[in-house]
């Protein structure tokens, strides 16, 4: 069951350098007549202008990249599969400039480039030390490693303590001015730096002030891109669904998106081999903080996902279902590995120094340590048009994005298409919008290399199904605080023949009557239930994670960004 026949690739276009058209010191009347076209297509994605709306219903190119001054890495790693480059990456980790971490930027980075990955976010905690001092004291190590490791694209960003919410990834292009702006930004918009007096309210506001900062940098020209991500979101229960939708509609061209699945993926492992806590450090209860709407299962990992992401017709699909390009990744959230053998180097003075000294060798096998290395566990695959720190932002920005545990397949490449259209220019990848007719019949084309060879854990991930989740488009909610989308559902499942090398699928999405999205799950098989939202929503969910007996390795799953389908 699943396999059908073979098709060929699509070779998407580069994404054109719109630069001066984002910038809106620049005149019309000064652009080409080029930049004045794109300038229009922005305006009418809701990409620029005050109170942008992050919805493909306003324009289809809202789901879009944005394209911005290219900036060549060296040759680097990656698949190739569907006309695009597929870069593995990690946007959350820490280093010794972060007040509970302790290895080197060239540490972290050198297990990142031999676990797999091509690209990396060095994402030290935004804290009184980190915004007066540690913003600056890293950049030497970021630029050392950059020269040393040609082959791996090596990001600097910081972890944001937001306003009145949970933690964000935020990072921009390398350039001269990236730890300015880094440094601009944490000290004026990140929690720590916040008046304890003020209201709810007030940091709602600085949040949105902050990402709205970002964008203003890319538009004046002080770096070449800036993205935000938000982490963790279900740890706490603070991320309320108007505050995630306001982030989104601040700047839909810097907020982005959200971890699928939350770092700590160790944390689970039951003691007296590890921690034996909760996986993702997910182990919370609803405070004060809370938001009052959200349900006790928030506060836990479903097969180490994210309640918001795991819950098919949840949180995520909510978002989609207004049409709201908002995308999933994971990441480590490394910042003392399990099974190390190594502590924070003696005589450290964190507060004066802004880090700890280096680390050194510690006899003792550390098993109370929730984190993997970087690319040891999971990975964000980026489809991207080269390599290089732009092409990647670009390619997170479109929505261009699968993610996996365990490197459950090896690779994947989904589209949405007309019907019986083989032409290798056609399909619509990750991310994308097609537009058709109504009426006009279209379909799923899925192909995934299935894995040959061990992961980290040293066994060979088995994939046995692959879920089609599909839900109806439905415009914006009038409440923004909803986060349930009762039209989506699994369509359709297909079982992955024992033994097969390649999942070949063409799925018949019918004959287009309402706007719809479409987006897949795969899995291991070895832990499932229905969903929170019952059997005939979910059959075959993942499992709610038990804290204290939780191993990571035990169930693998891969979750892509949705597609979209709309009637001209």
């Amino acid at each position: 069951m699943g396999h059908g026949h073979h098709h060929d690739h699509d070779h998407p276009h580069a994404a054109a350098d719109v630069s001066p058209a984002l910038d809106p010191h620049v005149p019309d009347s000064e652009l080409s007549p080029a930049d004045v076209s794109r300038r229009g297509f922005l305006r009418g994605a809701g990409l620029l202008g005050a109170g942008a709306a992050a919805s493909v219903l306003a324009s289809p190119s809202a789901a879009a990249a944005a394209g911005l001054p290219h900036a060549h890495g060296p040759a680097g790693g990656g698949a190739t599969q569907g006309g695009f480059r597929w870069l593995a990456g990690d946007h959350h980790i820490h280093t010794q400039y972060s007040s509970d971490a302790q290895y080197r930027v060239i540490d972290q980075a050198k297990h990142g480039r031999a676990y797999g990955l091509d690209w990396l976010v060095i994402t030290d905690h935004g804290s009184n030390a980190h915004a007066k001092i540690g913003v600056e004291k890293v950049n030497p190590d970021i630029r050392a490693t950059r020269e040393e490791l040609r082959d791996l694209l090596t990001f600097q960003g910081l972890e944001w303590n937001i306003p009145a919410a949970e933690h964000a990834t935020v990072f921009v292009h390398p350039g001269r001015n990236e730890v300015d702006v880094l440094k601009r930004f944490e000290q004026a918009y990140d929690g720590s730096q916040l008046p304890a007096t003020n209201t709810e309210a007030q940091n709602e506001a600085t949040a949105i002030a902050g990402i709205k900062f970002l964008g203003e940098q890319v538009r004046r020209r002080k770096v070449e891109g800036a993205l935000f991500l938000a982490n963790h979101p279900s740890r706490r229960g603070i991320d309320s669904p108007h505050e995630i939708r306001n982030w989104r509609d601040a700047d839909p061209t810097v907020a982005i998106g959200m971890e699928g699945a939350p770092g700590h993926q160790a944390a689970g492992i039951k003691a007296p081999n590890g921690r034996g806590g909760a996986r993702g450090l997910y182990d919370n209860n609803p405070s004060a903080a809370s938001f009052a709407g959200y349900p006790l299962e928030t506060y836990r990992t479903w097969g180490g996902f994210d309640w918001m992401t795991a819950t098919v017709g949840g949180l995520w699909d909510s978002l989609l279902a207004e049409g709201r390009a908002w995308w999933v990744t994971v990441n480590s959230d490394s910042h003392v590995v399990y099974l190390d053998q190594s502590q924070r180097g003696p005589g450290s003075d964190f507060d004066a120094n802004g880090k700890y000294n280096d680390p050194v060798y510690n006899p003792a096998v550390n098993t109370s340590a929730g984190d993997f290395w970087p690319g040891f566990y999971g990975r964000t695959n980026v489809g991207a048009t080269s390599f290089s720190y732009k092409a990647v932002m670009d390619g997170l920005r479109a929505g261009r994005v699968w993610v996996d545990h365990g490197r459950l397949i090896k690779t994947l490449d989904a589209r949405v298409r007309v019907a019986g259209d083989r032409r290798p220019s056609t399909g619509t990848p990750l991310g994308g919008v097609l537009q058709v007719r109504r009426g006009t019949a279209t379909e799923l084309t899925l192909e995934i290399d299935l894995q040959d060879v061990p992961n980290w854990a040293q066994f060979v991930p088995v994939l046995k199904r692959v879920d089609v989740i599909v839900g109806s488009v439905t415009g914006p909610v009038a409440d923004k605080d909803s986060f349930k989308a009762p039209d989506t559902r699994v369509v359709k499942s297909f079982e992955v023949s024992p033994g097969a090398q390649k999942l070949t699928v063409t799925y018949p999405l019918g004959r287009l009557d309402k706007p719809f999205y479409l987006r897949l799950r795969g899995t291991d098989g070895n832990r499932t239930q229905p969903g929170l939202m019952g059997a005939a929503t979910d059959p075959y969910g993942p499992q709610l994670d038990v804290a204290g007996d939780a191993d990571p390795w035990g169930d693998l799953w891969f979750y892509t960004n949705p597609i979209w389908v709309l009637p001209r």
